[in-house]
């Protein structure tokens, strides 16, 4: 009898020993392996794409084997349903990017409940509360990209900016800190606001108009690569694709880093970007979220990978890493030096 019932004590140790292996293998009893959610914002172009293959390299260099994925595809509906989806898998915290910045705030309202942490990623929410943004500093791309072209044009002329979207913290704070920098430092330059809302077709037309009315105009503000091949294509159209040599030359800067930038700025065809670093946010967001459900906690001030964390309000800090300018020569702008378009630390020259 007493044989009997430890044989049958053994046999449920041995089960509920496995039935703990297979939750933890399946996504997440185990708390030394937690399932971590990631929402990719979009697939529409070549610095998210990029952003998408990064995420499950740095996962595994992380030691994170649990990784759940969604895309919401430039979609705040979809984003609050993914986020249901990544709960509904167990996820014990979220990296996301969303697009709109105000929208959000019920979604992350929902998770601050659940205690599930949050690490946002490229873009910082209006309000709520999240344990992390990884983020440049946008403002600061504005200000590069203006002093670039008041450079070039040596304070004069006119110039096209081909705007994000101002439902988004980054298409507001590079519209906003490009203008203030051009009234400030350059006030001989027009300024011809595009409210292109991150989409290519719509940066096309709206190019494509004002050179009609203004063929004076000399730069072109591209606040992301989304516009780049329209605005080529346009420029050829009207013959002012031409090297930066040739008097009709229109400059060019955009703000992304993608690959397919560093080549035209090699063939003289634009003339800078600002590199945001794609392979860096899949990195630190996943690292950030891994550290949240770890219990981790940070505090503002510089960090050991070059970069310094911020306090934006109660609750938001923001990791604000480094986003250099590129130029064919590597010249020093505005009194910074900038890299050149083949520096290989550049995330864009170490795509395969």
């Amino acid at each position: 009898m007493r044989r009997s019932r430890m044989l049958r004590l053994l046999v449920v140790a041995v089960a509920a020993t496995a039935l703990a292996a297979c939750n933890s293998a399946e996504g997440g009893a185990s708390g030394d392996d937690p399932v971590i959610g990631s929402d990719y914002p979009r697939s529409d172009t070549d610095f998210w794409n990029a952003y998408v293959r990064y995420t499950p390299d740095e996962a595994k260099k992380l030691g994170i084997t649990n990784l759940k994925t969604t895309n919401s595809e430039n979609d705040i509906a979809k984003l609050t349903a993914n986020v249901q989806t990544l709960l509904s898998q167990g996820s014990k915290g979220i990296v996301m990017a969303p697009q709109d910045t105000a929208a959000v705030a019920p979604t992350l309202a929902q998770l601050e409940s659940k205690k599930i942490p949050v690490v946002t990623i490229d873009t910082r929410p209006d309000t709520g509360k999240v344990f992390m943004v990884v983020r440049a500093d946008n403002r600061a791309y504005g200000e590069k990209s203006c002093h670039f072209l008041g450079t070039k044009l040596k304070g004069k002329g006119k110039v096209v900016m081909l705007m994000g979207d101002v439902a988004s913290i980054n298409g507001r704070d590079r519209t906003e800190a490009f203008n203030d920098c051009m009234k400030k430092n350059y006030p001989g330059i027009t300024v011809f606001a595009e409210p292109s809302k991150w989409d290519g077709a719509t940066a096309a037309n709206q190019l494509q108009t004002r050179l009609a009315a203004h063929p004076d105009i000399k730069g072109i503000y591209m606040q992301a690569s989304f516009a780049l091949s329209g605005t080529l294509q346009v420029l050829k159209q009207r013959g002012l694709l031409v090297p930066p040599t040739d008097p009709k030359h229109v400059f060019i800067v955009s703000n992304d880093g993608i690959p397919e930038e560093l080549k035209d700025i090699e063939a003289g065809q634009i003339d800078a970007t600002v590199s945001q670093p794609a392979d860096l946010y899949a990195k630190y967001g996943l690292y950030y979220v891994q550290q949240a459900i770890a219990g981790k906690t940070f505090e503002p001030g510089p960090t050991d990978h070059g970069s310094t964390i911020i306090k934006v309000r109660d609750g938001v800090l923001e990791d604000q890493l480094a986003a250099p300018l590129v130029t064919l020569d590597g010249a020093t702008i505005n009194g910074e030096k900038t890299l050149r378009f083949d520096d290989k630390s550049l995330w864009g020259n170490n795509v395969s």
